[in-house]
């Protein structure tokens, strides 16, 4: 099996060249993850020619992946409509900058319902709304990764089962894919920390989406229990999913090629970015540990 690479979500406040690569050289990145404006609004950055440029390059001469993440208000199943309009109209703005970029895909969380007996609805506004987005994609553009929620709220797709009827509203379109979140899945029920919990949940992904479309991980432990609903990430094997899951996780075949990349806490007395370096380093022992061992 051939590892994928390594990295986190760097900090692009220097622009994306000169903070995000920076960044991404001192943790020790393989991959790289980014916004493009601001995570919590719907203010996009038309971005900067010669950041673009050089982040681009940069990525291309170190052999790293890259990857934009949406802001967390887009919600493509809301019952308001202007929502929606503004979800969509993000969406198609991230898309296009990861064609600038060449990113190798935008991260999307699966969104919610929001109100009771609305799934089927918003999975209709699915097909309506996305579908125009991904046929105007190049082929060799980034492919929209949907992330299966922490399953609080009416979600869409927090465990990884519901992703199959997810997929089918969106035609199973050939430039979806899917970013599974470790905190994400322990924190919708799927147990990842028994012996072969973590294969299994990896097995019914494919299952429910087929092989090939896992295009990312986000690597993150948990401070909260299994089934907890809630998304506070933690650095790995210092929370309750620890380090063997991450173990049999790297060492699945489902994840050869694929890239991983961290969303844990950054600082620590060490230093602002000692917490992804120490993870990252962490992550490449327990690969190393596994092809050892078998």
């Amino acid at each position: 099996m051939i590892p994928g690479p390594v990295g986190a979500h760097v900090p692009v406040g220097r622009g994306l060249a000169t903070g995000g690569l920076a960044y991404a050289d001192a943790v020790g990145a393989e991959a790289v993850q980014v916004f493009v404006g601001n995570p919590r609004g719907w203010r996009r950055s038309p971005g900067d020619p010669a950041q673009d440029a050089a982040f681009t390059a940069g990525c291309a001469e170190r052999g790293a992946p890259s990857f934009i993440h949406a802001p967390y208000l887009v919600n493509l199943g809301s019952p308001d409509p202007a929502t929606v309009d503004a979800s969509v109209a993000t969406l198609a703005a991230d898309l296009a900058r990861g064609v600038q970029l060449g990113c190798a895909g935008v991260v999307v969380h699966a969104g919610s319902a929001v109100g009771p007996d609305r799934y089927d609805a918003a999975l209709r506004q699915l097909h309506e709304r996305l579908l125009p987005l991904l046929d105007a994609l190049p082929d060799d553009g980034p492919r929209l990764l949907v992330e299966p929620t922490a399953g609080g709220g009416r979600a869409l797709a927090a465990r990884v089962e519901d992703l199959a009827p997810y997929l089918a509203a969106l035609e199973h379109h050939p430039r979806v894919g899917v970013c599974l979140d470790t905190c994400h899945a322990w924190a919708a029920g799927h147990d990842l920390v028994t012996a072969g919990g973590a294969a299994a949940t990896l097995e019914a992904l494919e299952e429910a989406v087929g092989p090939g479309r896992l295009g990312l991980v986000h690597a993150n432990d948990s401070l909260d229990a299994r089934g907890s609903r809630r998304d506070r990430h933690t650095s790995i094997g210092e929370g309750t999913i620890g380090l063997d899951a991450f173990a049999e996780l790297l060492a699945h075949p489902a994840l050869t090629g694929v890239p991983v990349v961290v969303e844990t806490p950054s600082a620590t007395a060490a230093g602002p970015w000692e917490g992804h370096a120490r993870d990252i380093s962490a992550l490449r022992s327990l690969h190393d540990r596994r092809a050892v061992t078998g």
